[in-house]
């Protein structure tokens, strides 16, 4: 993927999907994780982040035992699903967003 293509397919979408899921926070409250990949990193993506009121945390370099989901998502849908068993992908899916 090139900065072109993820700013163009991917930031915009972005951001109308995290209006549309959490609209009393918008984009502009929200944090985008990142992590070091070239295109993340160009001044294209850069630039198109600042206008579009997104905030990044960046990601360690070669640090997948800094891995920030691990410190609180991985505890919320640990929690959320104790003691659950799922037949389809979908029942999980709806478990997981609800």
């Amino acid at each position: 993927m090139t900065a072109t293509y993820y700013v163009q397919n991917m930031l915009s979408h972005k951001k109308s999907a995290i209006n549309e899921q959490q609209p009393k926070i918008g984009a502009t409250r929200t944090l985008l994780l990142h992590d070091n990949a070239g295109p993340h990193k160009e001044r294209a993506t850069t630039q198109s982040l600042r206008e579009l009121g997104i905030r990044v945390l960046s990601h360690p370099a070669y640090s997948p035992n800094l891995a920030l989901y691990d410190f609180w998502l991985l505890t919320i849908l640990k929690n959320r699903l104790a003691g659950q068993k799922f037949d389809r992908i979908q029942n999980l899916t709806k478990a997981v967003n609800s």
